[in-house]
Parts: C-alpha cells; structure tokens; sequence
C-alpha cells in the first residue's frame, strides 16, 4: 500500500515533472525516498532560492511545474524570494515542505512557526497535506499551479504522515480547461470593427502569450494585418526579432519608453494580447488615451488598473485573436506615416551592439557565437536592461530571467534547471559579478551535475544600476563598489574552466571552446565602471 509521499511524488511525475531541487532535512527524508523512487531525481542545492529558480528553469524546458523541496523553519524562510518571484512571473512551481506533526505542535517550538502565514501572501495556495486525502491535496496543488494565471503552491507534509499508507488512492483527476473563445455578441462585433477601421494599430503581447501557447497566433496576426508587435521582456520572441514588425522589448529601459510610448499615444487600436504589465516601469501605467480603441485579450480579469481597456475579453489568448479575426479581411498597409519604422530604426541607432568593447559587444559577440537554437539566462542589473533590448529572440521561452520581482542571482541556477533538462541545448547565462557572488556556492552544483554550461559574467566591480541611480540623483558613492574577484581562479576551484576576456576576438575563442566542454565555463569581461552611462 502506498504511503502519502508515495502518492505526492507519483501525481507529480504524472503531471510530467522529473526533477525536484532542495536541501534535505530530517522531516523531508521519507518524500525524498519517494521522489526518486517515483522517476523524479532530486539535485541537492546550496540554498533554497536557487532550488526554486532551478525549478523553474525545468518549467521552462518541460512545461512541466517546476519542484522544490525544503525543510521546515529556515529552509522554508530561506525560499520565500523565489517563492515570491514565481507568483510574480507566474511559475508553476510546487513548494513541498516538511513539518511537525500537528500534535507535536503544541508543545514542541524548536524550528516551529507558521508556514502557511508566512507563504499566504506569495502562493496561489498553501495546503496542508491530510490523512485520507492526500490525492487530492496533491491534484489541487498541480491543478491550481498551472491554472491562469500560473504561481506556485505550497504544500505541507507533516513527518509522520508522509510514512502512513493510504488507501483507496484514485488515478489523478486534473482536466485541462477547454481554450475559451470570446462568445459571438455585441462586443466581438465592436472589436472586429475597430480592426477594420484601424490604420495605425498596435499590438503589445505579455507573459501570457507563453502560458496559452499563443505565440504562432500572435505571429501570424501581426503579419496578415502588419500590426507592429511590442513585447515585454517576458514574452521575447514570440515574433522573432528580427521581424520588421517587431519593435523589441518594453519593460525597464526609459531610453526604449522613449521611442515605443509615442506609438501607445498615437495609435488608433491597441490590441493587449496575454499582457501583463507587472514587467512595466511606472510609465506604462495608463499609456494610451482614454479616447483610443483597446481591446484586451487576457487570461484573468483586470484588477491591477494599472491600465484600462474599452473592451475586454477573458479566456485564451490565441483563441481570442483568431476570434476577432474571422471574417476580418487582411491589410497590407497600416501606419502611412511609417512612425513604427521609424520606432524600430531609432532603437537600433541607441541601442548600438557594435561598439568595440562594452557590455552591449558582449551580448553581440556571444549572440554571434551562440547558435539560433541557443537559450540565454540573465540576471538583474543594469547589463539585464541593456541585454534586453541589445539580445535578438528567434523564439519564445529563450531568453529567461526574472522581469517582475526582479532578482538577483536567478540567471546560474535558471540555466541549471534548464540545461538539465535540454542537455544538448547550447545555454549560456549572463550575470553581473555582484549576482554571481551571492551564487557562488552553485558553480558547485554545476560540477556535480556536469552539465556544459556557459557563465558570462560583466564585471564593472560595482552595483552598476543602483550606482548610475545613486549618481542622478546626487547622492555620493556609497554601498556600490567592492573589489575585484578572481572569477577564473574561482571556477577552477570549484571544478570548472575559467577566463577573464578584454576584447571581442578572445571572447569568441573562450565561448566557441565552452560551448565544446562538457563542462561548465565562467568567462569574465572586464568592462569597467560606469559602462553604462547613456545606455539604458
């Protein structure tokens, strides 16, 4: 007879997840048994953030939730970033953590407190695993992480209970959801008037374009009605960029608001595709004019008002644009005046690649280098915002990064996860030297697992965002610098390759040469302080 971590950890695998990330404790032994034993490898970590970015990573490969495992007290206070990060960017993760038994509660406190009044605020849900009920505590736990919008759920396993047997465990039970079309009425007559009439429409596509699988719909409908596409940083992709059509990526960069908000203004139908604006600077807020036509395609209802629409359908993302479409005949000019292009040509001219050394020929040099297939990790920091608008998608889901929380240290363990899963798929992971420095402890998991990863780490020696920040707003130097670590002598130590490059040439050796490894690679570039000035 089955016990309860044997049914947690068979629901998971049937849900398609292989891999679970953690640092073990005692309460959590009997569920690692049954997590291996149920097909799912668990990867031992150095903290618990990373296990969950790990996780993710694996989402991004697999579709499948993502799966981290701590132990009760600090391991569980050690995950709430990442936990937070994936109700932010909405990830499906699964949170299983151990805990006393609920009798020992009571008079039992070492390592105790509430786990549930910690994570509520950060979960779609925190469920606490019951006897004769373990099936369905697990099945809502999957079902609920993979339901618009996707988050993480946490689960409690109490010690003894996940060694007691339990009978009568049915089949898992989940039922996807139908792909919702908005119904034939009057406001999906509307909408498809306001694309007819439209000679200057705008498409912004978000995160939820890449949850519906809604990438090819929103391809082809900004190429049959030459609709100029803008993506948050999320969504990268989903038109591949070098489409003329594509106007890049919004998100953090005031120098790119510069050049897509003109276009919010001046359109004359906005069509928000999957868009969440959690990704958006504070200027993305009511970006439009109240006038403007908006109709808005999105996978929950609007309560964030950080924008408005005059029509607003809920459900799926692909099924609403070939709804809106039917019946509608295709354009073959919009936007006589050309401002998108001119858009386009603008944020190329800025957001130049081909200087000769800077963290801008760093993301060219390796976009060169790293095949079309390739997938890049970044982390946060000023080089993300740069990256963001400087990398080219030719796909969705291939370049990763945390863009709603925003943190740090999420691009080495993003990759990790992901490279597990798509092994012979070339990753690299972009990160500052101050995100590096509080993973560290992860290069040696990277040893462990011998994965062929590539590291490329801008080193400035600096907190160069909040450096540039600190700087405009006249404040003096404080609490930004630090000094230089040996990155390569590092990488050695913890069982990799290592090298600091000063140029575009020796950069290409170093990652022609790692991406032939089997195992992982930290190059260091040597940019200097203060590099970008003038370029986010």
């Amino acid at each position: 007879m089955p016990n309860a971590a044997d049914i947690i950890a068979r629901r998971l695998y049937d849900a398609g997840c292989r891999y679970a990330f953690g640092i073990p404790g005692g309460e959590t032994l009997t569920l690692m048994a049954a997590l291996k034993a149920a097909g799912l490898d668990f990867v031992l970590t150095k903290q618990e953030n990373c296990a969950g970015f790990m996780a993710e990573g694996t989402f991004h490969a697999s579709r499948a939730p993502g799966v981290m495992m701590a132990t009760l007290g600090p391991g569980v206070a050690n995950a709430v970033t990442v936990i937070a990060n994936a109700m932010q960017d909405r990830v499906p993760l699964i949170v299983l953590t151990g805990c006393v038994d609920a009798a020992d509660a009571l008079t039992y406190t070492h390592q105790v407190f509430d786990h549930h009044a910690l994570l509520a605020p950060i979960t779609k849900a925190s469920l606490r695993v019951i006897d004769g009920a373990v099936d369905t505590v697990i099945d809502k736990a999957v079902s609920i992480a993979l339901d618009d919008q996707p988050g993480p759920v946490h689960i409690d396993v109490p010690v003894s209970l996940a060694a007691s047997p339990q009978a009568g465990a049915a089949g898992a039970r989940r039922v996807r959801p139908a792909a919702m079309a908005p119904a034939a009425g009057p406001e999906l007559e509307r909408a498809r008037r306001h694309l007819q009439d439209a000679t200057r429409p705008l498409m912004i596509a978000g995160v939820d374009v890449l949850h519906h699988d809604a990438a090819a719909a929103v391809a082809s409908m900004a190429q049959d009605f030459r609709i100029p596409l803008i993506t948050t940083y999320k969504a990268k992709g989903v038109l591949s960029e070098e489409n003329p059509l594509c106007l890049g990526a919004a998100g953090l960069s005031p120098t790119a608001d510069k050049f897509l908000l003109p276009l919010a203004k001046h359109s004359d139908l906005i069509l928000l595709v999957g868009y969440d604006p959690i990704e958006m600077r504070s200027p993305w807020r009511d970006a439009w004019d109240r006038h403007t036509p908006v109709v808005e395609f999105a996978s929950v209802p609007n309560t964030h008002y950080v924008h408005q629409a005059r029509i607003s359908f809920i459900g799926h993302v692909g099924a609403g644009l070939q709804a809106l479409r039917e019946g509608i005949e295709t354009k073959h000019n919009t936007w006589p005046g050309k401002e998108p292009e001119a858009a386009r040509a603008a944020m190329k001219s800025t957001f130049r690649a081909d200087e000769e050394w800077g963290p801008a020929a760093v993301a060219d040099t390796v976009r060169q280098v790293l095949p079309r297939s390739g997938v890049a990790t970044v982390d946060s920091g000023a080089h993300r915002i740069l990256l963001s608008q400087v990398w080219e998608c030719y796909a969705p889901r291939t370049l990763l990064q945390s863009s709603a929380l925003g943190a740090m240290g999420s691009a080495l363990p993003l990759a990790i996860g992901y490279k597990l899963v798509e092994a012979q798929r070339p990753v690299v992971a972009f990160t500052g030297d101050a995100g590096l420095e509080m993973v560290l402890g992860e290069l040696a998991t990277l040893r462990d697992l011998k994965l062929g990863l590539v590291v490329i780490v801008f080193v400035d020696e600096q907190l160069g965002l909040i450096e540039l920040k600190q700087r405009s707003a006249g404040f003096k130097n404080l609490g930004v610098d630090f000094g230089a670590t040996n990155f390569s002598a590092v990488a050695l130590a913890m069982g990799g390759y290592g090298a600091l490059v000063r140029n575009r040439n020796d950069l290409v050796q170093e990652v022609k040469t790692a991406l032939a490894r089997n195992t992982f690679t930290v190059i260091a570039c040597a940019i200097g302080r203060r590099a970008y000035d003038g370029r986010l």
